[in-house]
């Protein structure tokens, strides 16, 4: 008996060693989502793109959904997507670009088509010069729509108008770019911009930003045009002498702002469904790696043509409870109008804590 289980020993080694040097059978292939930093924003898109990988099998087909996380740096996109170049398990890449008219990063991104792996922007795009080499489609919101949107928000808050400061983390992303240039033509001319500073994804130097366009005393709107912002507005607002002065209003839902509506201290948010958007990237992205061609026409059946390579995520407006002087027909009759109660039974259903 000894002898024998010496011999099966040896022959479960011989086999063992086999595998890895013919690398352990088939492993997953890898559809990377690639964020341009660290927020509960992305929280939600992770759900979804994961929702999507349990629903449409992605693991019994050998293929595994990663949420990779950027620093909000240039230097470290680039060098994620010359990674996945590099991997043989990566088929399928979703980015939220960081910088849209960076070469580098465009380069990149073609280099990856080059080599057969499926390449989509999510959230924030390339510039449109990019675009047609550097990704498939761009998959999330309108964001030129959606500053127009909480311009028309600060208008019926504030319909006197005046003079406004807006916050964001990279003023070099396409989404940042589009927001705010909406904003302005959405809040209309009696709204005049102050200040417009961008903070890199530091929180510290969200709240600094504040702080410093706070010097304005003309300054009587606040905007927060990334999910951060809007809780850093909220923190120094509450430390000025009369806040109810100021009125705050942002894109997304992060937790803390919720919960700075229910206080009153936030009086609207734009709010994006970064849920839809990872899992919406997910089953696009799968679609195009098994080339199911029934999919990609039904999400993209303009694709080819102008403006058909955009599968938009769409838009919420949210607003208090009670008090609130903006009403539905003030927005495009597509952007849902939700007061916040009924927001977070929407947040519940898909058990997110923001948006």
């Amino acid at each position: 008996m000894r002898g024998g289980r010496f011999v099966t020993t040896l022959t479960l080694l011989a086999a063992c060693t086999a595998l890895l040097l013919g690398g352990c059978g088939p492993s997953k292939k890898r559809i990377v989502i690639l964020t341009n930093g660290t927020s509960p924003f992305w929280d939600a898109a992770k759900r979804g793109a994961l929702d999507a990988s349990e629903e449409f099998k992605l693991d019994e087909a050998g293929y595994e959904v990663v949420v990779d996380t950027n620093d909000f740096k240039v230097e470290g996109q680039i060098t994620k997507l010359k990674g996945y170049a590099n991997s043989s398990d990566v088929v399928a890449v979703g980015i939220s670009v960081t910088d849209a008219s960076n070469q580098a990063i465009a380069d990149e991104m073609a280099k990856l088509r080059a080599a057969g792996i499926k390449v989509l922007a999510i959230d924030s795009d390339v510039a449109p010069e990019h675009a047609e080499k550097a990704r498939f489609a761009y998959l999330g919101t309108n964001n030129v729509k959606g500053g127009q949107e909480l311009g028309k928000a600060a208008k019926g808050l504030r319909p006197q108008g005046g003079r406004y400061a807006a916050f964001v983390g990279l003023k070099s992303a396409a989404n940042a770019k589009e927001r705010t240039s909406g904003f302005a033509e959405g809040a209309g001319d009696k709204f005049t911009q102050g200040k417009y500073l961008g903070d890199m994804g530091d929180a510290n130097e969200a709240r600094k930003s504040v702080i410093d366009a706070l010097e304005d005393p003309e300054i009587t709107t606040l905007v927060g045009i990334w999910s951060y912002n809007t809780p850093a507005i909220v923190d120094v607002v509450g430390k000025q002498p009369d806040p109810t002065r100021f009125t705050v209003v942002g894109f997304d839902a992060e937790p803390n702002a919720i919960t700075h509506m229910a206080e009153g201290k936030v009086h609207a948010m734009v709010v994006q469904n970064p849920y839809e958007m990872g899992y919406q990237g997910v089953r696009l992205l799968k679609a195009l790696v098994v080339d199911d061609q029934e999919t990609i026409k039904e999400m993209l059946p303009s694709h080819g043509q102008p403006g058909g390579d955009i599968y938009d995520t769409g838009l919420k407006v949210v607003v208090p409870d009670e008090g609130s002087p903006l009403i539905k027909e003030m927005f495009d009759p597509k952007t849902e109008f939700l007061k916040l109660s009924e927001f977070q039974a929407w947040l519940k259903k898909y058990n997110l804590t923001g948006s």
